[in-house]
């Protein structure tokens, strides 16, 4: 049993050497690992700062080329394309006869666009035209009037002048008398004398008598000429009303007033309109834009400053244009109810301006633009 031991011994030991020798480079394996480790992390430390110092910097670069580049523009998204939109109604009543056009139709300035039953305005037309003409014949009939006043006139101023010239020398006849008895009085009867009395008497009522009938044949005359006066008044008139039937007339026929496009269209043949019932609308070739600009915006810009503009419709499409005007006032202040600063709590808000870009572009090339259609301009202001 002793020998057994003895025998063990030697083998246990040799398995604690073994066992302290894997220990032993295990251990030393690990402290090269930690020295590698040790060694590798400085390295990573120095290339993440470099990698994130490049990294800020390029980020500063852009920041900065971003604004040296953007401070030279403003923009808005708060912009429409506009236009003025011409509303067609018809200036008569009536039932619609023929429609000659569709929507989304284009037409050109004169074209004909509608037509209204013209019976009841041709009707007017014909009345007018008979009235005309019973104006003209009483004002002729009047003035033919004058002229035979004024002959009566020339008549009486004859005869008052016959008459003026009978008293005349009468009243010299009677004088002679008078004068001769007063001389010799036994050289005039008094016959003679109360004959020459009476003449000069009845000469000068003859006289009185003409003066009386000139002034009523020129109140004659001044009568028909009131007449000829009126007369000519009415012949306006129905001239007057004559114009007024030959365009009542022409309105049957409703024309553009302008190149564009129709649109809204809500008429239809049978229909009975009347004024100020819309019809159709005219969208005209000749839109711009309306930006609502920040105030804040506004103090680099000026008119004919250079414009990009992106259309929401045709994002690959580019339009170009120029600052026209700059509206006089924010639009709160064109509301029906405008703000009233001067009650209740104040609060400072940042106010728009709309903004006129007028599209360089020629009309063929806008013809896909239409009202309302959302854009985004930029303006070049530096």
């Amino acid at each position: 049993m002793a020998d057994e031991h003895q025998a063990e011994s030697p083998n246990a030991e040799g398995r604690d050497d073994g066992d302290v020798a894997k220990r032993s480079a295990k251990g030393d394996e690990n402290e090269r690992d930690e020295k590698r480790k040790s060694g590798m992390e400085p390295r990573k430390r120095r290339r993440f700062i470099l990698i994130a110092s490049i990294a800020v910097v390029a980020v500063a670069v852009a920041a900065l080329l971003w604004w040296l580049h953007a401070r030279n523009y403003e923009s808005t998204d708060d912009a429409y394309i506009d236009a003025r939109i011409v509303h067609v109604s018809p200036q008569i009543a009536g039932r619609v006869q023929r429609v000659y056009v569709s929507d989304n139709m284009r037409v050109r300035a004169g074209q004909l666009l509608v037509e209204i039953d013209p019976a009841d305005a041709n009707a007017r037309l014909d009345q007018a035209l008979a009235q005309e003409a019973q104006a003209e014949a009483q004002l002729a009939q009047a003035r033919a009037d004058v002229r035979v006043r004024e002959a009566n006139h020339e008549q009486a101023s004859a005869s008052a002048r016959g008459a003026a010239a009978q008293a005349a020398n009468a009243a010299r006849d009677l004088a002679r008398y008078r004068e001769l008895q007063t001389a010799m009085p036994a050289a005039v009867a008094a016959r003679q004398l109360d004959e020459a009395r009476t003449t000069a008497v009845n000469a000068m009522a003859q006289r009185d008598t003409a003066d009386k009938q000139i002034n009523a044949a020129t109140a004659q005359v001044d009568a028909a000429r009131t007449q000829v006066a009126g007369a000519e008044a009415a012949l306006k008139t129905m001239r007057a009303q004559l114009q007024q039937a030959q365009i009542s007339l022409g309105y049957t026929r409703v024309v553009a007033s302008e190149d564009g496009t129709i649109a809204n269209q809500n008429v239809a043949v049978g229909n009975t309109v009347s004024p100020g019932t819309e019809m159709l609308a005219i969208v005209p070739f000749d839109v711009w834009v309306t930006a609502n600009f920040k105030e804040t915006q506004l103090d680099l810009m000026k008119p004919g400053q250079q414009v990009d503009i992106e259309v929401d419709a045709y994002p690959d499409v580019a339009y170009h244009g120029h600052v026209d005007s700059i509206q006089r006032g924010a639009g709160q202040a064109f509301q029906v109810l405008p703000a009233q600063n001067a009650t209740g709590n104040f609060v400072k808000v940042v106010q728009r301006v709309p903004v006129k870009i007028v599209i360089d572009q020629p009309k063929d090339a806008l013809a896909l633009l239409g009202p309302g259609m959302s854009v985004a301009p930029r303006v070049h202001v530096r």
